[in-house]
């Protein structure tokens, strides 16, 4: 199993949304590493729910990889924020996952806070924050959960 992290801001698609939709389509990224990370996952993976570009941002919950990478029909739809006139139905160039709702934490453990934990200081979080969707090794994953569900 692989972990990983996969941020969005909560007032466009949070936490809550997903555990009231209990599955939806992670669509709508346009980086190209984020785009093979979510070409990496494998079904049954976890991730961390980031909230993003928020106030505080930080990690709210828990989610589950419930289909592999596909093409994300937003990069065809010219209506869509997400359109992409290059991306053609026989050479795509964006994918989505399937997520499941897992668990939604007590509280969120901020950015702030990951900061200040030594054992994540080479976690991709902190040292390249920008990516969307980023792994997360073994270690970065247990000490996370420790601290989260204290």
């Amino acid at each position: 199993m692989n972990f990983w992290l996969m941020k969005s801001e909560p007032d466009v698609f949070g936490i809550d949304h997903l555990r009231n939709e209990k599955s939806a389509e992670w669509d709508g990224v346009r980086n190209y590493q984020s785009r093979n990370h979510l070409r990496a996952m494998k079904k049954g993976d976890l991730a961390f729910f980031y909230h993003s570009s928020a106030k505080p941002s930080g990690i709210a919950g828990l989610l589950r990889i419930v289909r592999e990478a596909h093409p994300d029909p937003t990069q065809f739809d010219p209506r869509s924020d997400y359109f992409d006139a290059g991306s053609t139905l026989a050479k795509p160039r964006w994918d989505q996952v399937k997520v499941e709702f897992v668990e939604k934490f007590r509280a969120l453990l901020s950015l702030d806070e990951i900061r200040n934990i030594p054992a994540l200081n080479r976690m991709i979080l902190l040292t390249r924050g920008r990516l969307s969707v980023q792994p997360v090794t073994p270690e970065q994953w247990h000490v996370l959960l420790d601290r989260l569900r204290r």
